[in-house]
């Protein structure tokens, strides 16, 4: 097959300095993103860093990213093309823009605010410091701007196209007004832009001060080779690879009281040194904020092959030469203006599942089984007594999936997120909720020679009179999938008021879901698919699973055959259940069992 050569190095590098400066770039995205986190208002921001850095050469091109969410990774190419050709020919030193709108600034969805600051030496642009933060709310038809039942995008919130936020170094302030008075939070949206901007002047200055050691024209010529040596080396890692087409597909639950299944189907193709993804076959765009614009879908194509990969490549534009991507116009992944796409990033998680499933077709061995499916994205909002708005926002983040070499983590962000779960005293301190439960959930995650991680539950006690609910979440009847012979992880829940009396939620309610004072909102994650046959496993990790309280005695004995007896393994008998399992092979269907009795919820 065909390759396509990277350009090979420059004579004129010198590989020490290029190593020192793509360090010095990377140090100053970095510090974009804690100026970002330490000045921050919003907890969504402040404290589960949703929110992404870049820095930028002479182009526009990303040269370096801070590390923050992977999500965002693919989708400052795309926002940067936008404002070069927009105002390539219309910068002066002090401008500062601002957008978030997806269909003609390489928005991703509203929430997602982009401050980018163009950077001079002298008369000319040789390089941007950009960051884009998810705000706590832009106006719309719910608080926090992802109501999945928004069916067009005039109903999500502001959108601002490109603009400038600062002219020459002078405030728009009509800006500002305009963002205060189409948000129910603005104390906090206007504070995180703030964050952002104090961001992009100390990442000027870390900028210029690199600039003007190397010299323009040699910055440049070392910022091309970064870009041509991240190149070289996703090329020779593609080469590597067995040619050919990999399909997979997989499914969001759908919306609704009566979700229908949306499909998302992949063909990886493998020729050479190049990888093409293709979305051809998956569903339509839907009448639901699900919709992801194209820069989600690049961002999750790229961040796929790079975890895939798994070789540390720089963070510059130059690695995404040897990635195609396409999809169907109309399609969820490249939605047609005015497509709702607030609460998108539910679809994210499901093309990076889909992704990594056609490269465990390649790579076996490497890629885990499925996560939990994505973090879950409840929103309590009301005012209080007093009329001033509350919040409840940030996401939750469960569990990875099993893998060849290791159990699936969990408590931690899924892959694609990078995200952080907002602390019980953060929340309570702030908001007129209690935390009523945060825990492991017994009994779940997908059974395997090396198990998925497992569920995760969070609850909240409305203390305020009144609220409204907002909620989207996946994997309840599509589960995440198992690889090598392990089972699928265990179905997220939504509840209201846990118990006899309890009410479900759909796992993306098409309306809000009032709440009135004592009220109880209860969220169970799914758990993470499992690897290999879970008789395989061995026993001694089974018990300490139960010593751990993640699974009772029974389902160690009934799931994975091991059995037991006071605080310890008896193997006579593990031997001989376990022959009696692999045979009535009826451990596929027990840990459903186990996990629905632990959870409270009839199969």
């Amino acid at each position: 097959m065909a390759k396509h050569p990277a350009p090979h190095m420059d004579p004129r590098i010198d590989p020490i300095t290029l190593e020192v400066i793509q360090n010095a770039l990377s140090s100053i995205a970095d510090e974009l993103a804690l100026v970002i986190m330490r000045s921050a208002y919003s907890n969504i921001v402040r404290d589960s860093m949703d929110y992404s850095t870049a820095v930028c050469d002479h182009a526009g091109r990303i040269v370096a990213q801070g590390l923050t969410t992977p999500v965002h990774l693919g989708s400052f190419p795309e926002a940067m093309r936008s404002l070069v050709r927009q105002y390539g020919g219309d910068m002066v030193p002090g401008d500062i823009f601002i957008f978030n709108d997806p269909y003609g600034s390489g928005g991703m969805h509203l929430p997602d605010f982009y401050v980018i600051k163009p950077v001079f030496v002298g008369e000319a642009i040789e390089g941007y410091v950009a960051t884009l933060a998810h705000q706590a709310d832009v106006g719309g038809i719910a608080p926090g701007g992802m109501a999945v039942y928004a069916t067009e995008v005039f109903q999500e919130g502001l959108r601002i196209p490109t603009l400038k936020l600062y002219e020459a170094g002078k405030p728009n302030l009509a800006i500002f007004k305009l963002i205060e008075k189409n948000s129910r939070q603005p104390v906090e949206v206007l504070g995180d832009i703030r964050a952002q901007l104090a961001a992009c002047g100390n990442g000027e200055r870390g900028l210029t001060s690199l600039i003007t050691r190397h010299g323009a024209s040699g910055f440049r010529l070392y910022t091309e080779e970064l870009h041509n040596y991240a190149e070289r080396l996703i090329r020779a890692e593609i080469s590597a690879l067995p040619d050919g087409t990999y399909e997979h597909e997989d499914f969001f639950d759908g919306f609704g009281d009566k979700p229908e299944p949306i499909r998302f189907k992949v063909a990886l193709t493998i020729a050479g040194d190049q990888i093409s993804i293709d979305w051809t076959g998956t569903s339509k765009q839907v009448k639901a904020a699900i919709n992801g614009p194209m820069p989600t879908t690049y961002a999750m194509a790229y961040l796929a092959v790079r975890c895939a990969i798994g070789t540390s490549i720089p963070s510059c534009e130059g690695y995404m030469r040897a990635i195609t991507v396409t999809a169907p116009k109309g399609s969820i992944v490249n939605p047609e203006e005015p497509a709702a796409c607030g609460a998108r990033g539910v679809i994210c998680f499901r093309m990076y599942d889909t992704i990594l499933g056609a490269f465990s077709q390649i790579l076996p061995h490497r890629i885990p089984a499925a996560n939990e499916g994505g973090s879950s994205a409840p929103h309590i909002s009301g005012r209080r007594r007093n009329n001033k708005p509350f919040l409840v926002s940030g996401g939750l983040m469960g569990c990875w999936g099993g893998s060849q070499e290791r159990d699936g983590q969990e408590g931690i962000s899924n892959p694609a997120a990078n995200l952080g779960n907002t602390p019980i005293e953060l929340l309570e301190s702030r908001h007129p909720v209690e935390v009523t439960r945060y825990a492991f959930v017994q009994n779940s995650g997908g059974p395997g020679r090396t198990r998925g991680g497992v569920a995760l539950m969070r609850g909240y006690r409305l203390l305020e009179q009144e609220a409204e609910l907002i909620m989207r979440s996946d994997r309840r009847d599509i589960l995440p999938y198992g690889l090598s012979g392990g089972l699928p992880g265990t179905p997220s829940w939504n509840l209201i008021n846990p118990g006899p009396e309890q009410t479900l939620l759909p796992v993306c309610p098409m309306q809000s879901t009032p709440m009135v004072k004592g009220d109880e909102f209860l969220h169970i994650q799914a758990g993470a698919g499992g690897f290999g046959d879970p008789l395989e496993r061995v026993p001694e990790k089974v018990l300490t699973d139960v010593v751990n309280e993640l699974m009772t005695v029974q389902y160690a004995a009934d799931v994975y055959g091991v059995v037991i007896k006071n605080g310890v393994v008896d193997p006579q008998a593990t031997v001989t259940l376990r022959e009696e399992l692999g045979e009535t092979q009826t451990f596929r269907q027990a840990y459903l069992d186990h996990f629905h009795r632990s959870v409270g919820i009839p199969r």
